[in-house]
C-alpha cells in the first residue's frame, strides 16, 4: 500500500543550503507548517547523524500552527570538488486524540499512517565579491555604530540616571541597611570590651584583697610568735631572780 501524502508543509521543500565558511557550526532552519484540524507528530532524520545536531528532532506540531527545526552543520574541512550526500528525512503522522505516549504511538504506527519528505543538502561557499560587498557593508555600518555610541556618551546624565532610579534606591537601601548592621556590631563589639574589662578588674580586686589578706594573717601571725617569745623569756627571767633570791635568803 501507498505510503500517504505529507500533510506538513515545508520550508524549504527540496534542499537545505549550508553556507559557509564550514570552520564554525553553520545553521540551516527548516520550518515545518501544520495546515490540517488535526496535531501532527513529526520526526527528522538525517543520513549523517554524526555530522549534524537537529533541535528540536521530533515533536507534535497543533494543529495551524508552525515550528523551526534548527539543523547545525558541525565544523570540517571543506573541499569544493566534493558533492554533498547528506539527506534529510520528515516524518510524519496524525496524532491520535487519546495519546499519551509519543514513543509508543511511533512503534504502533502502521506504515500507511506514516508520511514523509526528503531532502538534500547543499554547500556553498561566498563568493569574492560576495566578501567584498560584506566588509564594505561592515565599513558602511561602523561609522553608523560609532555615532550611535557618540550620541549616547553625549547624553545628560541626569537621562541616563533617571533610568536607573529604581536601581539606585535598591543599592541606597542596601548601603544604608548595611551601615546599621555595621554600626549594631560595633555596639556588640563595645560592650563585649567593656564587659571583659569589668571582668577583668572584678579578678584583679579578688586578687589584690586575697594577697592583702594573706599578707595580713602572715603579720599577725608574727607579731604573736614575737609577743609568745618575749613572754617566755620574761618568764625565765622571773625564775631565775626568783631563784637567786632564794638562795640569798637561805
Amino acid at each position: 500500500m501507498a505510503r500517504a501524502e505529507q500533510v506538513l508543509v515545508l520550508e524549504p521543500q527540496h534542499e537545505l543550503k549550508f553556507r559557509g565558511p564550514f570552520t564554525d557550526v553553520v545553521t540551516a532552519t527548516l520550518k515545518l507548517t501544520n495546515p490540517t484540524d488535526r496535531n501532527v507528530c513529526f520526526k527528522v532524520k538525517t543520513t549523517a547523524p554524526r555530522r549534524y545536531c537537529v533541535r528540536p528532532n521530533s515533536g507534535i506540531i497543533d494543529s495551524g500552527t508552525s515550528i523551526n527545526v534548527s539543523v547545525m552543520l558541525q565544523p570540517f574541512d571543506y573541499d569544493p570538488n566534493e558533492k554533498s550526500k547528506h539527506k534529510f528525512m520528515v516524518q510524519s503522522m496524525l496524532a491520535p486524540y487519546d495519546m499519551t505516549d509519543m514513543e509508543g504511538v511511533w512503534k504502533e504506527a502502521k506504515p500507511e499512517e506514516l508520511m514523509d519528505s526528503k531532502l538534500r543538502c547543499a554547500f556553498e561557499m561566498p563568493l569574492e565579491n560576495d566578501k567584498t560587498h560584506e566588509s564594505e557593508s561592515n565599513k558602511t555600518v561602523s561609522p553608523s555604530a560609532s555615532s550611535v555610541k557618540t550620541e549616547l556618551s553625549a547624553m545628560p546624565k541626569s537621562a541616563s540616571a533617571s533610568l536607573d532610579d529604581g536601581e539606585v534606591k535598591k543599592i541606597m537601601e542596601e548601603c544604608k541597611r548595611l551601615q546599621m548592621e555595621v554600626q549594631r556590631l560595633r555596639e556588640e563589639n563595645k560592650q563585649i570590651r567593656e564587659d571583659d574589662g569589668l571582668r577583668k578588674r572584678k579578678v584583679t580586686s579578688v586578687a589584690a584583697s586575697h594577697s592583702s589578706s594573706s599578707s595580713a594573717m602572715a603579720t599577725s601571725a608574727m607579731r604573736d610568735e614575737g609577743l609568745s617569745t618575749r613572754v617566755l623569756a620574761l618568764c625565765v627571767l622571773f625564775f631565775v631572780i626568783g631563784v637567786i633570791i632564794g638562795k640569798l635568803a637561805l
